[in-house]
């Protein structure tokens, strides 16, 4: 089952309303004093419902989750869909700047900051979760790859799980291999990170940045399931087909 609601997000340009979703286990309502893991995801309006996707193709979250009977909850929120760069500013850890998309301020420390102490308090709040830290994953792709990412290690106190589908690290390398290296990374940490095969040459040196963050990555000693997807794009359809991967990874007892 996946509710939709609206929440008011502090956006840069001033609070407005977003699409919330989230999904129950089938057994949520049988057994009505158990509690559930909880994975947030980036991008909510991809994951359940091809009518809500930006190009008409969802992850297909609902099926999967229903077909393998996999008992957790997953909380989204849709992202910023302004054309003057919205989504790049919110889902962006760095301000950066590129030839293609200008000068981008970074605002995704402002955004963790709302989904960690306001979003999530209202999931625990009015859902049967079970709250700790062992308990509670993150993830995404492309952008919200990167801002699991961020999320993994800047906010390791709060998540022990998350998966980075495509992230996109070419917006500021530097900054992610600083924070790797400066992060104290908690016990029990596990990250999937992958890239498409046919993506990596969409940026320059994509394979060489991909190897540094997996080498700074392993010395941390976080339990890393690092892939490279034979034949893999940058499209819903591919990171669709990677759900069985992260997902055992993020719930590998």
């Amino acid at each position: 089952m996946v509710k939709k609601w609206t929440v008011i997000f502090p956006a840069p340009t001033g609070p407005e309303e977003r699409c919330a979703y989230i999904y129950l286990p089938e057994s949520y309502n049988e057994d009505t004093r158990r509690r559930y893991p909880v994975l947030y995801m980036f991008d909510g309006h991809n994951v359940f419902f091809d009518s809500d996707a930006t190009y008409g193709k969802c992850w297909g979250m609902k099926e999967y989750m229903d077909f393998t009977g996999t008992e957790i909850i997953i909380a989204a929120v849709e992202c910023n869909h302004s054309p003057d760069n919205g989504r790049l500013m919110e889902y962006s850890p760095y301000t950066f700047d590129d030839p293609q998309f200008g000068l981008v301020t970074g605002y995704g420390k402002a955004t963790m900051e709302w989904l960690v102490h306001t979003f999530k308090k209202d999931i625990d709040r009015y859902y049967r979760t079970l709250r700790g830290r062992n308990n509670t994953f993150i993830a995404g792709s492309s952008m919200g790859g990167l801002m699991s990412l961020y999320a993994i290690l800047a906010y390791n106190k709060y998540f022990s799980g998350a998966a980075a589908l495509s992230p996109s690290l070419w917006t500021h390398p530097e900054n992610i291999e600083k924070l790797i290296r400066s992060t104290r990374v908690r016990p029990n940490t596990r990250l999937y990170m992958d890239y498409g095969s046919r993506e990596l040459q969409n940026h320059p040196g994509m394979k060489k940045q991909f190897q540094r963050v997996t080498s700074l990555l392993l010395a941390k000693n976080i339990f890393l399931n690092a892939r490279i997807v034979p034949n893999g794009e940058h499209c819903e359809a591919c990171w669709e087909k990677q759900i069985p991967f992260f997902m055992n990874t993020l719930l590998y007892n």
